[in-house]
């Protein structure tokens, strides 16, 4: 087999179903449909979602032809995938909301321009009551809580509303509709993907195969990376936010890092595994590491910018020499939380008085712990929240 393609079926995969299937189209020269699903629940992507994305990148370098199902009809009912209760129900326009950034951080992985966008509102919104009873007919309730997430919840006596148990069901259903040949996904995915080569079957296709992959591990190297964690590492996070960030990593993850986020594969991955289990040589992977996926989403010279920077801060005990300016309209303030909050340094005044309290905030580098001091500004006054956030006070 081509070098691509064994490179492409191997690096960062957990599993293939269908594997035997997959490889005889590539090998007969077949451009395959690959399809991927995303719901727009949040507005910002992160490393972990970028790992599919980079996948998906291969496919189509290879001339295979990507289908990204937008799925802004599924996002309303919400995937149950790893919930312990009933998720909200999104409204359209929170959707939409959510919607507008997401093909921008996309482009950033994926040509766009090469990729079929398709909507699954464009065929759930037409849909009528006996759709449902039709693709209802196709699978069993017992099959549908085969499911690990349903399983934990029957357990401890907790509900699974009618809309959760519709969405493998819908997710599947895509499939059919654009005649995927392969679909791709994390392994929290697996249940509604193979559920897609089900119902394929029953609707006279071909089934898919299946491609899972690992999911990334957040920042805290024990729970999958992820918003809700506070964990994460954006897509569109500035670039010595990123490069700080990967800083942080415990050493542990590096190797996997390099693999699922950075495309390495091979003989240097294998050296990178090495290199890794050797502590006195981890923060210069990291920094190798930092450099590669900073430069990736930024341009090179960010990410050089973003190193300097770095060791400013934690190296030569500096303020960074680009700090982000913000002007505010008053020179004195009573409600220290209120302001970071308002200029989004932290996610809500609990989180600030909580850093204030462990020290994580300081005022022209002195540390200020009282979250009820009052502060008197000045023009070039620096703000620091935690270990990478900093602004600069502009009258």
């Amino acid at each position: 087999m081509d070098k691509n393609y064994n490179i492409l079926i191997t690096r960062g995969i957990s599993e293939i179903f269908g594997k035997d299937e997959l490889l005889k189209k590539l090998n007969l020269g077949k451009k395959i449909r690959v399809k991927f699903g995303v719901d727009p629940t949040s507005p910002d992507l992160h490393l972990g979602h970028s790992v599919c994305f980079h996948k998906l990148r291969e496919f189509q370098e290879l001339g295979h032809k990507i289908i990204l199902i937008i799925g802004d009809f599924t996002a309303r009912i919400g995937d149950p995938t790893g919930r312990s209760v009933t998720r909200n129900w999104l409204t359209k326009k929170e959707v939409d909301s959510n919607l507008k950034s997401y093909l921008d951080q996309l482009s950033k992985i994926v040509d766009i321009k090469k990729t079929e966008v398709r909507y699954n509102s464009e065929w759930y919104d037409k849909s009528k009551a006996d759709f449902i009873m039709e693709l209802g007919m196709k699978v069993t309730i017992a099959r549908i809580l085969e499911r690990d997430d349903f399983q934990k919840r029957l357990k401890a006596g907790q509900d699974i509303s009618f809309q959760e148990t519709t969405y493998p069901l819908l997710q599947a259903y895509d499939s059919v509709v654009i005649n995927s040949d392969i679909e791709i996904g994390g392994t929290d995915q697996k249940f509604n993907m193979l559920m897609g080569r089900d119902i394929q079957r029953k609707y006279n296709q071909l089934p898919q195969s299946v491609m899972t992959m690992p999911l990334l591990i957040g920042l805290d190297g024990e729970k999958k990376m992820s918003k809700s964690y506070n964990n994460y590492i954006g897509i569109s996070e500035s670039p010595d936010i990123q490069f700080g960030k990967i800083m942080s990593i415990p050493d542990s993850l590096i190797p996997q890092y390099f693999e699922l986020a950075a495309r390495v594969a091979g003989k240097e991955l294998e050296k990178i595994k090495k290199e890794a289990s050797d502590s006195s040589k981890c923060r210069e992977l990291k920094a190798t590491l930092a450099r590669e996926i900073v430069s990736f989403y930024h341009g090179m010279q960010e990410s050089l910018n973003a190193q300097e920077d770095f060791n400013r801060v934690f190296r030569d005990k500096e303020n960074p020499l680009n700090i982000h300016e913000v002007k505010v309209k008053k020179s004195t303030c009573d409600d220290l939380p209120q302001l970071l909050l308002d200029l989004k340094l932290v996610s809500s005044k609990g989180d600030a008085r909580r850093l204030m309290e462990q020290g994580g905030v300081r005022v022209d580098k002195a540390q200020i712990t009282d979250p009820k001091a009052s502060l008197c500004m000045h023009n070039g006054m620096v703000l620091q929240v935690g270990k990478l956030k900093f602004v600069k006070i502009r009258l």
